[in-house]
This record gives structure tokens, C-alpha cells and sequence, in this order.
């Protein structure tokens, strides 16, 4: 009986350590892959908030660097995807030394809160933020029925 309790300790002790080298292994496992896909929060895409304002949702999205024209929003009940591409170009003349902030793309999506009426959207860019003012859907109204 000893000698099983013994394996039983020996099989602990060796997944302890396969454990202890699996921590070291992963432990740095936050920083960027990739040039240009340092986004902060998540690598899908851009930091944003959502804000409920009682008769709209607020949503700003930060896009550094990114032009309107390459910025692409879809609205479709109450999912949103916003799409967008940075361009790296470098200027005529010009050679690089360092590039850190290379071209990127991202999509991010989202299921609203609530329902969105599309004729209520509206779209700004302004010093590299993205605000979209999305206005509710009036809720469903209970209709009475007349009974024959």
C-alpha cells in the first residue's frame, strides 16, 4: 500500500513541475505579436466605450491615424460592426530608419444593448476618436384588441 501512495506522490510531484514550467513558458504571454497590432485592450481592434444616455447609446472608439474614408460602419438591428484600415506610407524622398506605428486593419462588432433606430445614427470623427450617437427604437407598444 505504501508503495502505491508513493507513485501517487512521484505523479503529483511531476505535474508540480510540468506546471511550474508551463508558468515560465507563458508567462510573458501578453506583449504584441505583431507590428502594428498593439491595440491595448484586445488585438482585434481599437479601445472604446459605450456610454447609455437614456435615449441613445454613445459609442466612441479610438482610431489614431485612421481617415474617415477608411472607416467602415454597419448597423443591423442591434449589431454594429465597425471596420478600419491604417495606411503606412512612406513619404517620396524619404527612407525609414523605425516603424512603429505600421498599417494595420481591425473589425470589432457588438450586440447593443437595446434596439437602434438606424434613421437616428449619427457619425463623427474627430481628433482621432470615432464617436457614433445611436438612437433607441421606440419599444414595441402593447395594442389593444378588440374582441368580436
Amino acid at each position: 500500500m505504501w508503495t502505491r501512495m508513493r507513485d501517487f506522490d512521484r505523479m503529483f510531484q511531476a505535474m508540480d513541475l510540468l506546471h511550474s514550467k508551463l508558468n515560465g513558458v507563458f508567462q510573458n504571454d501578453d506583449r504584441p505579436r505583431l507590428p502594428g497590432a498593439a491595440w491595448g485592450v484586445a488585438e482585434s481592434g481599437p479601445r472604446t466605450n459605450m456610454y447609455d444616455t437614456g435615449e441613445a447609446l454613445e459609442i466612441r472608439v479610438e482610431v489614431p491615424g485612421i481617415q474617415k474614408d477608411d472607416l467602415n460602419v454597419k448597423l443591423q438591428g442591434n449589431y454594429l460592426e465597425i471596420r478600419g484600415n491604417r495606411k503606412a506610407e512612406t513619404p517620396e524622398g524619404y527612407s525609414t530608419h523605425r516603424v512603429e506605428r505600421g498599417a494595420t486593419s481591425f473589425t470589432r462588432s457588438f450586440t447593443l444593448p437595446s434596439e437602434v433606430d438606424a434613421a437616428k445614427v449619427e457619425a463623427t470623427l474627430k481628433d482621432g476618436i470615432l464617436t457614433l450617437v445611436l438612437g433607441k427604437a421606440e419599444p414595441a407598444k402593447p395594442k389593444q384588441i378588440a374582441i368580436n
